[in-house]
């Protein structure tokens, strides 16, 4: 007997991912999160004048830190809307980036065009993971690097994702998580022959309280306010139960701001000699 592996229709799947990520505001919670762009250029020891590639880049968190050490930085994402606000960024810094909308599992450039390539909490939720990391590794040169931030499965994020997605509809047949991304064994998998370096690391939420966090991340995180829209009433009330008690256990403030800190790893890959 032979188990037949079920492939998703990665198309559709990126159309509904595509209607998550452009509604809310997510530069709201990006913002917050530049920390990360920053300590990910450090460790991948980013040179001025590097070619530089930020894929599914958001509202350019790691764009921004690249362009703030003088590297020719290529800001891509498959969301307009979100391009448009890395580029007000990096405008009111007066930084010199190229904005292009691409798909991480297509990158529309050639073979070896960058000498690194970064990604914060972004391409880790490209549906194809085999084929956008294969992207990631194609268009960096022979010895250069790629910086990746991605949620755990077991921290903080890779948990609430985990519980919004108990409230949505099921996932496409044969979907994997994006937050498998986050496994050092899978990232192993996803980048055959090339050297890597994984850190286990910490991003640390700080609001100024349980329900404060909910409001912002129900109006602007698409994945909760795309949820938090579909759901009937009770349901709705239900989730945010959910998310408050999931909030309070992991809280670190004692009571007098809210404090959670959220586990990612932080990667950089060196790409194999040609």
């Amino acid at each position: 007997m032979s188990t037949e592996t079920l492939v998703p229709d990665y198309q559709s799947v990126k159309q509904r991912q595509h209607a998550v990520w452009a509604s809310g505001d997510y530069a709201v919670i990006g913002s917050t999160l530049q920390i990360v762009g920053e300590e990910l250029c450090e460790a991948v020891e980013l040179r001025a004048g590097s070619r530089v590639l930020d894929v599914a880049a958001g509202n350019g968190n790691a764009t921004l830190a690249a362009a703030r050490r003088f590297a020719r930085v290529t800001s891509t994402d498959y969301v307009p809307a979100l391009l448009a606000r890395g580029k007000e960024r990096a405008d009111a810094e007066r930084l010199a980036v190229s904005f292009r909308e691409a798909d991480a599992e297509a990158l529309p450039f050639d073979d070896g065009s960058y000498d690194v390539a970064l990604s914060t909490f972004g391409v880790m939720f490209a549906p194809d993971q085999q084929r956008a990391a294969a992207e990631l590794a194609r268009v960096v040169v022979p010895g250069g690097r790629i910086g990746l931030a991605n949620w755990t499965p077991e921290g903080f994020i890779g948990q609430l994702l985990g519980l919004v997605g108990r409230y949505a509809p099921p996932p496409a047949p044969g979907l994997r998580p994006p937050t498998r991304w986050g496994s050092e064994a899978v990232l192993r998998d996803l980048f055959p022959g090339h050297s890597l370096e994984i850190r286990p690391k910490s991003f640390v939420f700080r609001y100024r309280s349980p329900e404060h966090w909910l409001e912002v991340f129900e109006r602007c995180y698409g994945p909760t306010h795309k949820i938090f829209a579909a759901l009937e009433p009770d349901r709705r009330d239900a989730l945010a139960r959910d998310i408050l008690d999931l909030l309070r256990r992991h809280d670190r403030g004692g009571g007098g701001s809210l404090v959670v800190p959220g586990e990612y790893l932080e990667v950089v890959i060196t790409t194999k000699a040609a």
